[in-house]
């Protein structure tokens, strides 16, 4: 079965790894930095940017403690990272990625499943 994958904020829009570059950008144009994607089989995946890099965790239920995107080389922190409860975060910048690379990341997940093979970023469980 293919899985397929919605922007959960009620709308039930899809998603594909053709679009999902547009639909983020649009939602980050707009001041919403926090997006969480559910897919048919019941996975999550959650992005949030500060519009320089992005933090991505893909779960696979809610009680999964999921896994990350990491940038091992990447050193100090960024904060404004905004959620969508109004919650101003900071995070270390190895727990992030470069935004352009998160949604390479984003569409190699919705169109394949998984993490793609060929990134030069690891996966932190």
């Amino acid at each position: 079965m293919i899985e397929s994958w919605v922007i959960d904020d009620g709308s039930g829009a899809p998603v594909s790894s053709d679009t999902v570059r547009e639909m983020l950008r649009a939602r980050i144009d707009k001041g919403q930095l926090e997006t969480w994607l559910s897919s048919s089989s019941g996975r999550l995946l959650a992005f949030v940017t500060n519009h320089e890099r992005a933090m991505m965790s893909l779960l696979d239920d809610e009680a999964d403690p999921g896994e990350h995107a990491v940038d091992p080389e990447a050193v100090g922190s960024s904060e404004g990272f905004v959620l969508s409860n109004g919650q101003h975060d900071e995070y270390p910048n190895e727990d992030t990625v470069p935004l352009e690379e998160a949604f390479r990341i984003l569409s190699h997940i919705l169109s394949g499943g998984a993490w793609p093979p060929d990134s030069s970023w690891t996966v932190d469980r």
